[in-house]
Order: structure tokens, then C-alpha cells, then sequence
């Protein structure tokens, strides 16, 4: 049996390839979300409480690469909610990159401040996750780059 795979696969792939990442949703395993960071190659642990979540982050920060909010399903009170949150972790936002996905985004934001978060609109496109993902680990790739 042969597999075959397109380049465009392998290069998504290749994206989060060894990434983890903190999904908050309310979607549960096997969400469009989780399966799309999944073919960015990220290892995706789901959780589907804002608290759970903050406290994951809090006791193993070095841990996650990436945390990635759906504000619409997830218990967080919206986009400005979320990102109230956000700002409120302090160091571990310096560590872990924050990626939060609402309706409520007119229009996406991708900062050049590691400790801001990339926010996207929803409903989220594959591509937008990609580059909102690689935007988010900007700073890995350029590591591994050296």
C-alpha cells in the first residue's frame, strides 16, 4: 500500500511539527479546530474550561508553544473577555503565544508584540489557522532557522 501525500500536505504539516498546543473549546475532541491544528502538525490537548485552561498554563507554562482560544464556543464571555484574560497572565503570555478565534473580529490582528495575541475571525478558514499559527510560533522558526 502506498501513501501518498501532496506538498502542500507535508508543508503544513511542517508548521507546528512537535508544537503543543492548549485548545479552549467547547467543540470536544475531533472539533474542526482540533483537526485543523492537528494538519499543522501541533500536538493538541483540549480543554473545554477558561479555568482548567489557565491553570494548565500556570503549572506548565515551557510546556505549550501556542494557546488557542475559541471565544465563540468556549465558557469566556467574548473576545474582549478573552483578551482581558490574557493580559492578566503576565509572564506565562510572554511565554506561551495566544491565538484567540471570535466572530466578534472585524478585522484579524497578526502584532509584532510576542505578548499580544494573533486574533482571527470565525469562522475560521484552514489558511487563516496556518497563518495565524505560523505568526504565533514566528519566533520558534526563526530558532530553528539559526
Amino acid at each position: 500500500m502506498h501513501i501518498i501525500r501532496s506538498h502542500e500536505q507535508d508543508s503544513a504539516a511542517m508548521v507546528g511539527r512537535a508544537a503543543r498546543a492548549l485548545l479552549l473549546t467547547a467543540e470536544g475532541p475531533a472539533g474542526i479546530m482540533e483537526r485543523r491544528l492537528a494538519a499543522l502538525g501541533a500536538r493538541v490537548d483540549i480543554v473545554g474550561e477558561l479555568f482548567v485552561a489557565l491553570s494548565e498554563l500556570i503549572d506548565d507554562p515551557s510546556g505549550y508553544a501556542v494557546f488557542v482560544v475559541d471565544c465563540d464556543s468556549a465558557n469566556v464571555g467574548g473576545l474582549a473577555a478573552a483578551q482581558h484574560v490574557i493580559k492578566m497572565l503576565g509572564e506565562v503570555a510572554q511565554r506561551v503565544s495566544v491565538v484567540l478565534v471570535s466572530s466578534e473580529c472585524h478585522e484579524q490582528r497578526f502584532p509584532q508584540e510576542r505578548t499580544a495575541p494573533v486574533v482571527l475571525r470565525a469562522p475560521l478558514s484552514a489558511v487563516s489557522l496556518k497563518v495565524g499559527f505560523e505568526h504565533a510560533l514566528r519566533e520558534r522558526f526563526q530558532y530553528q532557522a539559526a
